[in-house]
């Protein structure tokens, strides 16, 4: 019991946070859609892994292999699956009518896949890894979606030339960001007998969690201003 509250607090704090800045409330039961809809993305996340699996298996340096495993086992079939579902789910849906909306509902599907995942981390890791996941992978999460969701509402308003661009950049910039952000833990790992490296990559970890809070944090806020605008 400790195991799943300790996986399931910060997923429900983090959605509250980004639910209660949302000036118009968005239904409850889409919501649940998108969150339950973070479950079926682990699904699809797994199958794509199943097929670049075997590419990875030619890559023996720490680095390449670290590269590979952070951008393409993980960071890219991840962001992919959850704008898969997140498009899927919302993108013609009427209530699909803010800037926020983009956000909340990014954030909802990536707090499902985050659940599942934290799941499995926690009762094979314990209490140690709930903490670490709790501080530093939930909002991670949370943070990628802020990035998908802000550029999927860029891409819905959007009527000119620029709307392929931001549907580009809903999987692009996440992707990188969640892709950096793995490299950095990933590398440190494969590095174990080189200190000065392992000081190193955990300052560029330490530098990209800081860049990823604040940007997300910024767009939030940017949404929140805009929408607030376009209803005076």
């Amino acid at each position: 019991m400790v195991f799943l509250i300790s996986s399931i607090t910060p997923v429900v704090i983090f959605m509250f946070l980004i639910y209660n800045k949302d000036s118009i409330k968005e239904p409850i039961g889409l919501l649940m859609k998108c969150f339950f809809g973070g479950f079926l993305s682990i699904i699809i996340t797994l199958i794509i892994v199943r097929f670049t699996t075997p590419i990875g298996a030619g890559f023996s340096s720490p680095f390449a292999r670290s590269f590979f495993d952070a951008f393409f086992q993980a960071a890219f079939p991840e962001e992919i699956s959850k704008l898969m579902i997140l498009y899927w789910i919302v993108w013609k849906h009427k209530d699909f009518d803010q800037h926020f909306d983009g956000i909340i509902y990014a954030v909802f599907v990536s707090m499902g896949f985050a659940l599942v995942e934290n799941l499995m981390y926690v009762y094979e890791g314990g209490l140690n890894v709930a903490l670490m996941r709790a501080v530093l992978a939930v909002p991670g999460h949370g943070f990628f979606a802020v990035a998908m969701g802000y550029y999927f509402s860029l891409a819905k308003f959007h009527n000119g030339p620029k709307k392929t661009e931001f549907l580009a950049k809903c999987l692009l910039v996440p992707a990188i960001l969640h892709g950096l952000y793995d490299f950095a833990l990933m590398y440190a790992g494969n590095s174990a007998d080189n200190p000065l490296l392992v000081l190193l990559l955990m300052i560029f970890f330490t530098v990209v969690v800081i860049a990823i809070w604040k940007r997300g944090l910024k767009k939030v806020e940017l949404h929140y201003q805009k929408d607030r605008l376009d209803a005076e």
